[in-house]
């Protein structure tokens, strides 16, 4: 005989559980996130972190050699890599290849398709980037809206693992019902992907940025002040994603009577976000070497 069914309360349970007991984030990663938070950290700072971990050496100069940067010559130096980086990006891909090599592996999905979730995830960060790049954020900030875009439904993949069935029955109605996901989650499970996101972003010590993204992407109107436009910037590009749907992270049917809201907090038109249908498509290409080195590399 099955056992009783679990309550929303021993699901929540169940789920801070296994965020728990996720990885932390490697110490040289910790480290990395630590020097670059210190306003006064220099690449050669960066560089005496990165250069004792080969792994991390190794995916930094792969990245900068990759096709994502397009640079004419090959470059072997580890600090003239993190020179041309910026001190910004160096942390963001550090984060962002850690993240992938701890939850993008085909045993984290029994209900969402690996490939289609991190195409929906790299289509999200993408466009983030370019939107950000048109409101005249600085280069070396735009990466920070590129790895909150890749990051922003994290907390989708806990949930996928942990209940697998009523997963598989939260996508069925949201897409019977043709509303979104979040509802369906709350429903079968008593809460939703974006408070399993926080958790993750809490176990691994996130900046106040991308935890309050984790959280709050489907609400941006509810982060703090500081944080409105990258959340709202990536609240949109996730709609964007799922209207056109490129991949799948299972929300297929934005709430699109919040589109109007969400182009009004970031000062944007949707002309903008439809103009950079093309550049988007070639940057996904492009950026897939994230999802590369991290498997690779892991």
């Amino acid at each position: 005989m099955p056992g009783a069914p679990l309550t929303n309360e021993q699901r929540f349970a169940l789920i801070q559980k296994y965020i728990e007991r996720m990885p932390s984030l490697s110490t040289t990663v910790t480290k990395v996130l630590e020097v670059c938070n210190t306003p006064s950290t220099s690449a050669n700072d960066l560089n005496r972190v990165i250069a004792l971990d080969p792994v991390l050496t190794g995916q930094v100069l792969k990245l900068i050699n990759s096709a994502y940067y397009s640079l004419p010559n090959q470059i072997n130096s580890l600090t003239r890599a993190i020179i041309m980086l910026g001190i910004n990006t160096v942390k963001n891909l550090a984060l962002s290849t850690a993240v992938l090599g701890s939850m993008g592996k085909q045993d984290s999905f029994l209900s969402l398709s690996m490939d289609a979730f991190w195409t929906h995830s790299l289509c999200v960060g993408v466009m983030a980037k370019a939107l950000a790049k048109l409101k005249g954020i600085p280069g070396m900030m735009q990466e920070e809206f590129f790895v909150a875009g890749l990051l922003h439904d994290l907390g989708k993949i806990p949930l996928n693992n942990c209940f697998a069935e009523e997963y598989r029955q939260a996508l069925e109605l949201s897409a019977i019902e043709q509303g979104p996901l979040t509802g369906a989650e709350e429903m079968l499970l008593g809460f939703d992907h974006s408070q399993a996101g926080k958790m993750i972003a809490e176990k691994w010590q996130l900046n106040q940025g991308l935890t309050e993204l984790l959280r709050f992407h489907h609400t941006p109107e509810s982060t703090s002040a500081d944080n409105h436009q990258l959340v709202g910037v990536v609240a949109l590009a996730n709609t964007y994603a799922n209207l056109f749907d490129v991949g799948s992270a299972g929300d297929r049917y934005p709430d699109m009577s919040r589109v109007a809201e969400l182009l009004a907090l970031v000062g944007l038109k949707w002309y903008d976000l439809s103009s950079l249908h093309s550049v988007v498509q070639q940057e996904i290409e492009k950026a897939q070497i994230f999802l590369q080195v991290a498997r690779e590399t892991s």
